[in-house]
Formats: C-alpha cells, structure tokens, sequence
C-alpha cells in the first residue's frame, strides 16, 4: 500500500497573533511526530506572507490519518480556530508502472 502524503495550505484566522500561533504550531509537531503512523509532519511559513503555513505530511495509510485528526493535541489546537485551510491535497509518490 502507498503512504498517504498530504500538503495542505492553511493561515491565520482573522484577528489571530501570529507569534501564538506558531507557538501553537510548533507544539503540533512535536506532538503529532510521535504519533504512530506519523512518518513526516513539517510546517513551513511562507516568506512572502508570515500569516501563511504549508503543512506537508506523510502517513502510513489513511487510518494513521484519522486517527491525528482525533488525537487530543490536535483536537486541541482545532479549537482554538487559529488557523483557516485555504486547501488540501492528498498526494502518493509517482512511481513507474
């Protein structure tokens, strides 16, 4: 089965401060690295708009996914609604046929 990669464009919800924010975004690494299923989860800030992330992430399989989405810290860091998602993409590795 291929792992699931996702990239994912998210930015600050009006009236949200940037430095709580990322904070709050580099304790949703540390925390969601050490999730079983987790194979790569990094968050990037654009240098042209500070107030934009990209997420780019890689599970084992869609299961690992869903269970991220309902672990505590993330559940957590969801509502405080600092962040909107402008998109996401589901990705797999292009390999020859």
């Amino acid at each position: 089965m291929n792992k699931l990669w996702i990239s994912a464009g998210i930015e600050l919800q009006d009236g949200a401060d940037l430095n709580t924010v990322k904070s709050a975004l580099n304790q949703l690494v540390a925390d969601t690295v050490k999730e079983p299923g987790c194979i790569k989860f990094e968050i990037l800030q654009q240098q042209d708009k500070p107030e934009c992330f990209t997420l780019w992430e890689c599970w084992v399989n869609d299961d690992a996914l869903k269970a991220h989405f309902e672990a505590p810290h993330t559940v957590d860091f969801l509502e405080n609604n600092y962040t909107k998602v402008n998109y996401i993409e589901r990705l797999q590795m292009n390999t020859a046929a």
